[in-house]
């Protein structure tokens, strides 16, 4: 097991091979982590601070890096996750679910693309899209543009809203959060609209649920920061 592990922007670094020095520390940088954003929270909620503060962010690297399905992934550079849909090459999707990313921040156009015949394998020509990107969304409509389901994308990202709060509330405060897209896709999935307007309005008022805790306690609801995936 390896080396340099460091606690970005906060002045701790840490190297070694042992496995069990490495564990240590570890822990002791999340421990650092943990009590620095809680520090940044409560300013915010007690002395009303605006600035933004430099937050602290672990750099783990291994001699081996990534390995398994994400390395593949990656070196693909976009594809299908079949343990995260129901796709199975027997029927057409009803709706197409893509993203980029996980909280929003800013950034930049990357040079390279996809052909037609790939991005419609990937996206379809005439299914809607909903794709959930951690940066601008008008760079997803700038590259996208000329392709043949450009009409059906729908995009959310980064709005530029939001401060010093937890990873869940900037994507909700983005419009980003996982009941947020389902709501999406009712909207846009012809003949949901009535069928599963029920859904749509739990998903509506968990999302209300989350805006009364987050400013009453500091925190997302249990069901968000205990989730687990179980597939």
């Amino acid at each position: 097991m390896a080396s340099p592990l460091s606690l970005c922007g906060h002045g701790q670094g840490r190297c070694g091979h042992a496995p069990t020095a490495v564990h240590r520390a570890m822990a002791a940088a999340m421990d650092t982590a943990v009590e620095r954003i809680a520090a940044f929270q409560r300013a915010a909620r007690e002395n009303g601070a605006t600035d933004r503060p430099c937050w602290p962010v672990i750099v783990l690297r291994t001699p081996k890096g990534w390995t398994g399905p994400a390395k593949v992934h990656c070196a693909r550079g976009a594809g299908i996750w079949e343990w995260a849909g129901t796709e199975d090459g027997t029927r057409e999707p009803d709706v197409v679910l893509g993203c980029a990313g996980d909280v929003p921040m800013t950034s930049e156009e990357h040079p390279h693309g996809m052909s037609d015949f790939e991005f419609d394998g990937l996206f379809t020509a005439d299914k809607p899209v909903i794709f959930a990107y951690h940066g601008y969304p008008w760079l997803i409509h700038r590259l996208a543009y000329r392709r043949t389901g450009h009409r059906n994308l729908h995009v959310r990202g980064y709005k530029e809203i939001g401060t010093t709060t937890t990873p869940f509330d900037m994507v909700v405060r983005n419009d980003l959060d996982r009941y947020r897209l389902v709501m999406d896709v009712i909207d846009r999935v012809p003949g949901l609209a009535v069928r599963a307007a029920a859904v749509r309005q739990r998903m509506e008022d968990t999302r209300q649920r989350h805006h009364l805790s987050i400013r009453e306690h500091g925190m997302d609801l249990p069901e968000v920061a205990d989730w687990t995936w179980d597939g």
